[in-house]
């Protein structure tokens, strides 16, 4: 594929090079590089960025987590009795280069260890073959018993250690399969739960109601009691009412569930059985999350299903699917993310140039197209009368399509030109009614279902994850924002003026705002700051101005911006952290959103990015600066360091030389006309801000 790619800086003879240029993956030639750092390297990151595109249109970048994914694969397939040895090797391997000196596992590079994570490697690592008495295998057994003992896991790894008969099936919460018939009104429902503990619960309920021992491998020296005495692991707090009556009702639960009738049991099992098959029926596995679709085809295998079965054997060759085999490493990917890969990657080259007749642009919009969803998914059930019309985050998930994809699709869309055709602007239109009928109550948005706020539930016993819902977040709201004002509407279109009045809220003292889907406070207050700049919201007014001077004052004396993890264990330390290049553009596109492109904040930002460029790798970037689940669950988003750093020196570029971006140009030219969005009109939009 011929790609070119355009950009307008300084230089005139950079300018020059970019219209002439065409960049080929077979070209042998290294260009010629200007002597201007900034166009260097947005010349060399482009190119490389357009290189790594597939033929097929999309890019997809691996995505990396911590070493219990690679552990529970390990795990499963001890239990569905399909080991392939050699790669129980590499995956051991890959486990054991993760470790950290003292001996334990952390979840994610550069943090503390973990009770959990520990627990699971040191046990895959034993059922693979190592031995307590190797050296690694003794510091972690050391460290563990240091810290608690196994006993002090979570429930996740609870669970995981119950079907292996490492403790007793009564030290798990009760997950009886009868609350498949629980209404919506009652206090617990499962669709008071997000998408992700819907598809990753149903399973266990089948799970559960066989309480499967698996007998193997043996941990018992990493337990600091004999862990067949334990009992009751969850317990009363004083002062906390409302999670000491969750572990009173799960205790008496306990003690009712022997009083089931079979064939109550056996009636809820097989709905269990029907919504989990339902959800498994797309290429992806249900809920295309690792998690989820181990649960499920290992309650397929406990219902006496074998690879005949097509639900089991597509959901096996979705797991396989996420395994990464390369020349240096092997591991195991919680899920995969080729649209917003795709997406993030459309609007870097945009605002770097690229043009929108380039031959790289239409086999990406094509293929985005190709993956808008319009079947009925679980959102429909607050919104029977809405239309679909959204993106999932990877290949397929036609269940769970949601905002944060769908708003940054609809922006790379239009940053292409493709509202240009009146058929694809009716396909963007049908997504942007489909994101403004998810706005919640309070006015903010959610990612994958709507006013899933019922945040008490995280206090049962189950929920030792702290995310059990989905409830507004200043991140997704500022990208629905930012969707809207790129298509032409003001503060006064009512989702938008609702929106607004939820960021004001949910702004920290500090001025930052949360992030929770990336490492954090500089990940919402960029999302925030590009929304409301795209508005035309005065940067001059006290809340943004607090915003623009906390991302002033925590910028490192390198000139970059990082954040650690930890920030989401304590908000003293948001926006604290070594410079990342993936958080510096963050940063920077949220001050130049408002007004600071020829601050010295931003060139300090700026030069950090050239300067730490390599021309042959890129920016190299080992932090974890993703969010699956704040406080448990991290992400390596193995794309962020190659899209991100270009779009923001893409905008330096074009700010430097007074030129408008993308962005800028779509706002300046006025609204695009998409007609009328039903959802506004809709009962189930209207019954939202009735009050």
């Amino acid at each position: 594929m011929s790609q070119q790619l355009t950009a307008t800086v300084t230089s005139p003879a950079l300018g020059e090079l970019f219209s002439t240029r065409r960049l080929q993956r077979e070209e042998a030639e290294v260009p010629a590089l200007p002597r201007d750092p900034v166009a260097a390297t947005l010349l060399q990151s482009g190119t490389a960025l357009l290189q790594r595109q597939s033929e097929a249109g999309y890019w997809r970048f691996d995505l990396e987590a911590d070493t219990t994914i690679p552990a529970e694969y390990i795990l499963l397939q001890h239990l569905l009795g399909t080991v392939d040895t050699e790669r129980e090797r590499r995956l051991a391997d890959y486990i054991i280069s993760r470790q950290l000196p003292d001996g334990s596992w952390p979840l994610y590079e550069g943090g503390a260890g973990n009770i959990s994570a520990t627990v699971k490697a040191y046990f895959a690592l034993k059922t693979v073959g190592h031995r307590p008495a190797e050296g690694m295998m003794q510091r972690a057994g050391a460290w563990v018993r240091n810290n608690g003992g196994a006993e002090q896991v979570n429930v996740f790894t609870r669970i995981l250690l119950a079907t292996f008969g490492q403790v007793p099936w009564r030290t798990v919460p009760a997950m009886l399969a009868e609350i498949i018939w629980l209404p919506r009104w009652w206090v617990f429902s499962l669709n008071k739960v997000s998408y992700w503990s819907r598809c990753v619960i149903i399973p266990l309920l089948l799970i559960f109601s066989q309480r499967p021992v698996h007998h193997g491998t043996n941990i018992r020296e990493l337990f600091n009691k004999d862990p067949g005495t334990l009992k009751h692991i969850d317990e009363f707090t004083a002062g906390n009412h409302v999670k000491n009556s969750f572990i009173l009702a799960d205790r008496l639960l306990k003690l009712l569930e022997p009083l089931v009738p079979d064939f109550i049991r056996r009636l809820s099992m097989r709905r269990a059985e029907t919504w989990m098959r339902a959800h498994m029926r797309g290429e992806g596995g249900i809920g295309a999350i690792f998690p989820a679709m181990a649960n499920a085809v290992y309650a397929l295998k406990l219902l006496g299903c074998d690879l005949n079965d097509p639900d089991l054997r597509r959901g096996v060759q979705a797991i396989e699917d996420l395994v990464i085999e390369n020349a240096t490493e092997t591991y195991v990917q919680p899920c995969v993310s080729p649209i917003w890969d795709t997406c993030l990657s459309l609007s870097a080259l945009s605002e770097a140039g690229l043009n929108t007749d380039n031959k790289a642009v239409k086999p990406a919009v094509d293929w985005l197209f190709d993956k808008q969803i319009f079947t009925h998914g679980d959102w429909l059930s607050k919104a029977p009368d809405l239309a679909g019309g959204g993106w999932a985050f990877q290949f397929e998930n036609d269940f769970y399509p949601d905002v944060d994809d769908t708003s940054m699709v609809v922006m790379a869309l239009l940053r292409a030109g493709a509202h240009s055709n009146p058929h694809r602007k009716k396909r963007i239109a049908q997504a942007v009614n489909w994101t403004v009928g998810m706005q919640n109550s309070d006015g903010g948005w959610g990612a994958f279902d709507i006013d899933n706020h019922y945040e008490y539930l995280n206090n049962i016993p189950f929920a030792d994850h702290g995310a059990l819902v989905d409830p507004s977040t200043a991140d997704l709201t500022g990208r629905c924002i930012e969707m809207l004002a790129m298509l032409g509407y003001d503060k006064t279109f009512p989702p938008i003026a609702r929106g607004i009045e939820f960021l004001q809220r949910d702004q920290e003292a500090c001025g930052a705002w949360f992030g929770r889907w990336g490492v954090n406070y500089i990940y919402g207050t960029w999302a925030v700051l590009v929304a409301l700049g795209a508005l035309g919201e005065d940067p001059k007014q006290p809340y943004l101005r607090k915003a623009v001077n906390w991302l002033q004052a925590i910028q490192n004396s390198d000139g970059g911006w990082g954040e650690r993890c930890d920030s989401y264990d304590d908000a003293a330390l948001g926006g604290s952290g070594d410079s990342t290049a993936s958080q510096t553009a963050w940063a920077l596109l949220g001050l130049m959103a408002m007004g600071q492109a020829e601050s010295a904040a931003v060139e300090r930002g700026v030069h950090y990015l050239t300067r730490n460029f390599d021309g042959a790798r890129g920016w190299q970037e080992q932090a974890f600066t993703g969010t699956g689940f704040p406080r448990v669950f991290y992400l390596r988003y193995h794309g962020y360091s190659h899209y991100f750093p270009l779009w923001a020196l893409g905008v330096y570029a074009r700010y430097r030389q007074g030129l408008e971006t993308r962005q800028d140009q779509l706002v300046r030219e006025g609204p695009i006309d998409l007609g009328a969005l039903p959802a506004l009109n809709s009962h189930s939009y209207q019954s939202r801000f009735a009050s």
